[in-house]
Order: structure tokens, then sequence, then C-alpha cells
């Protein structure tokens, strides 16, 4: 018994001297459908799996997600010390919680919430879980007031948007039975067209959707003209209709590099904002915030209690058990930034974004879209004649390490194909050039390109609707 407690023992301190490479688990498959039969050391399971991940790209080249790519060490050592963390036991964690509080009031702050009313909000894991929240507040408020007004609430209620909306709308409409009323774009302005918008609104409208930030090009709906033609609406009817601002990308932009555009809480029919901090809110992907402007916009069948201190707390999030590593991420930046960190970073992302716009326009051969004047997105499409594609060029840009996608626009512009660059804090001006340097190249592999790999007429869509 001694002597094999004695060979086993030999045999694992063999096992954690050999070289990594050496080892016998490093010639083994890793396990893709069922689990191992056997155990293996941590650091070979790290190993194992950090280099299956190595063919994935570096995420701060990644020029197609608007989500954070980078933080700071300290950032990184909080949320570490904190994924243990349950975000909805508030009872164990009443200091997250606090910490979640606050995070509202700034934001709240942020967005020019009234004095004079009682706001409320919530964290949640992103901007689309926040866009269900909103949309179901609408929801349950229309039924409501249909009721009161006499109006038959078993037929199916309506949403209207920009056909520039993100894809969570989408899902909204299809998970709680609503007709999506889209009005599209067209290509002069590709934003919401307000006449249309107010056109289609009837008694079975629960809201009209504003976006701050539209995914397919960075663009701004005008929310301040929006809110003027719904006050001149609802002046004319009881069925009165309401905004929710889907500022997932612009609501921790647009207040500190436009701090003078209204579009916010400071707008009689805007009753609800949602943003996500994993964006511009610079904290790793994982949270998302909503904000109704009243208590009275939330209604009370959407909140539920949890023990809180021997007490109860309402909250009315979507999922229940998750970190609070990035809700605690999301006050260490705010602390951390403040009012001029933010103005600071915002703005000089978008002076990257400018500068990119520039080059790209110099060049001769794109039609520039957006410029990065209200979101940091650089959005453009090939002029006539040319014998490659975007979608050739976003190829070459991938060889390059770069990821850019290509795609063409929502339903009335499919026709017209882009591409998009997405300018997000970590994007130095230093990097800006090296990009413009892979693409100036790219280019010039394309027209000495003997053969290309798209069809002219051939629409793909690399990936932008996350």
């Amino acid at each position: 018994m001694l002597c094999d407690r004695k060979n086993k023992s030999n045999q694992n301190q063999e096992i954690y001297e050999k070289p990594i490479f050496e080892n016998a688990d490093m010639a083994s498959v890793i396990p893709k459908n069922v689990l191992p039969e056997h155990s293996i050391p941590s650091d070979m399971a790290y190993r194992l799996i950090s280099d299956e991940l190595l063919d994935e790209g570096n995420a701060r080249l990644n020029l197609a997600t608007f989500c954070q790519t980078y933080m700071e060490d300290e950032a990184v050592k909080l949320m570490s010390e904190t994924l243990e963390k349950n975000a909805i036991d508030k009872s164990e964690y009443p200091q997250t919680a606090e910490i979640e509080n606050r995070c509202v009031n700034m934001i709240a702050d942020l967005w020019n919430a009234p004095k004079d009313q009682s706001y409320i909000g919530t964290s949640t894991v992103g901007s689309s879980e926040a866009c269900m929240l909103g949309g179901m507040a609408m929801k349950f408020r229309w039924r409501k007031r249909a009721e009161a007004l006499g109006v038959d609430i078993t037929k199916r209620p309506n949403l209207i948007i920009s056909s520039g909306y993100q894809v969570c709308w989408e899902k909204f409409c299809v998970y709680w039975d609503i007709e999506m009323r889209v009005i599209p774009m067209d290509a002069e302005h590709m934003s919401l067209d307000i006449e249309k918008a107010i056109a289609a609104v009837d008694e079975y409208t629960i809201g009209i959707v504003g976006i701050l930030g539209i995914t397919y090009t960075g663009k701004f709906d005008d929310i301040a003209a929006l809110d003027r033609a719904v006050s001149e609406y609802n002046q004319g009817t009881a069925h009165k209709v309401s905004i929710h601002v889907d500022a997932a990308s612009g609501g921790f932009f647009a207040p500190f590099t436009e701090p003078d555009l209204v579009w916010d809480f400071r707008l009689e029919n805007v009753i609800s904002i949602n943003s996500s901090g994993h964006k511009y809110g610079l904290v790793y992907p994982g949270v998302g915030w909503i904000i109704w402007k009243d208590e009275k916009y939330l209604p009370k069948e959407l909140v539920f209690k949890v023990s809180y201190l021997g007490g109860e707390m309402p909250t009315m999030a979507l999922n229940f058990s998750r970190s609070a590593s990035q809700i605690i991420a999301q006050y260490y930046n705010f602390l951390r930034q403040g009012m001029e960190g933010y103005r600071k970073i915002q703005n000089r992302t978008k002076d990257v974004a400018m500068y990119l716009a520039r080059e790209i326009e110099n060049l001769e051969r794109f039609q520039i879209y957006n410029r990065g004047e209200n979101m940091p997105i650089v959005c453009y499409r090939l002029k006539e004649n040319n014998k490659w594609s975007l979608y050739d060029l976003a190829d070459r840009l991938r060889m390059h390490g770069w990821q850019v996608p290509a795609y063409p626009l929502p339903v009335d512009l499919e026709d017209i194909v882009i591409q998009r660059i997405v300018c997000r804090a970590d994007l130095s001006r230093d990097m800006a050039e090296l990009f413009m340097r892979d693409f100036k190249e790219s280019i010039e592999e394309l027209d000495s390109a003997k053969i290309l790999v798209h069809g002219e007429e051939e629409k793909k869509v690399y990936g932008f609707t996350h």
C-alpha cells in the first residue's frame, strides 16, 4: 500500500515537472460532445482551451462590435474579485445592491430625469433585456388604457419603429405577440420618418421607439421632432401615445459629446430609456440599464418583491441569478472617470472616427453615409464601376486581422451594400493610422487581384446584429 502511494506520488510529480507540451494530455483531442472519462491537471485544461481560441482573432481589432473590448487592470481585478456575487441576492449582498442603486441614480441624472418625479430603473444583462422591459411596460400600460376607453384588447396591439431597429425589438414583438409596424428609412436621412410614424399610430399602438444610434449607420433619430409630433397627435385623441428611446449606443455617448442635444427625459413624451453599459458605458459585455421617468410608467404587475435586509426591495428584471461583477465594473467607471473622464474619452473616440472618415473619403472611391458626427461610426458604400465588392474588402481586411462588416441595408434599401467601422475607446489614433495603412494596402491588393471571391450581385451579412 505504501509502495502504491509512493508510486502515485512520483507519477504526479513527474506530470507537473514535465514540460507542458511533452505531457501525454497535450496529445489528446479535446472533448467535443461528451464529458471526458478522466480528469486532467488544471494547467493542461487551461492550455487546451486557450489554444482552441487562438484562431478567433484579436478582439481589439474587431471593428464590427460596439461592445467594450478593453478595461483597466484595476477594473478587471475588481470584476474577478466579485464574480461570485449574485446580483439578485439583495439581502446577502446589500452593498452590491446599494452600488446598483447608485448607478441608477447617476444614469437618471445623466438623462435629466425630472426632480419633481420619482424615476425608477434597474440594471439588466444588456440592452436587449432592457428593451424587452421597456416594451412590456408599454404594452401593459396600453392594455389598461385601452380597457378604460372601451377598446377591444383581444385584438393584437402594435409598436412603431424605424427599419433601422436592432433585432431585439423583433424578438420582443414575436415573444409578446405585438405587430411590428416598421417605418422604412430612406437613402437621404437613414433615420425615422416622423410623418409616416405618426400616420401609423392608432388606438392599438403601445408606443413609438426612437433610436439614438441606429445599428446600421450610427445615425440618431430626431427624438425632439418626434416628441413635438407626438404632443400634437395626443392633443386630438384620448388614445395617448408615448416614446421609448432605445439609446443602446448613444445613451452613454451623446450626453458627453452633444450635451445640448435634447433627446432624453427633458422631452414631455419620453417616458423610458435604455442603454448598454457594455457599449459606450465602457464595461465588458454583460450589463445594460433601463430608466422610467416616473414610477407611474412602470406597471405594478411588472414589479416583484425580493427580500432585502429584513424588508423588501422591488425587482423588475427578466433575469434573476447573474454575476454582479459587471454592475460593480460600471460603478468603477463612473467613479473612476466622472463627467470629465467620459467627456474626454468619448470626444477622443469621435475624433478618431472623423479622422477615419476623412481618410476614406479622400480615397474618392467611397460614398460616406456617416462621418462619426453622431456616433463614432464610419459608414460608407462603394461608388459605381468597381470590379470588387465591399465583401471582398472585408475579407482582405480580415487577412490583416481587422474585422469590418459589410452588409445590405434594411427593407427598401436592400440594394445598397455598406461597410461600417465602429470606433471604441480602445481604438487610438495610432491604431487608426495602422488600420488605414492596411485599408489602403487591401485596396491595392484587390485592384491587382486576378481572381475575386465574391460575385457582383452577392449579398451577405457580416454579423452586426449583436
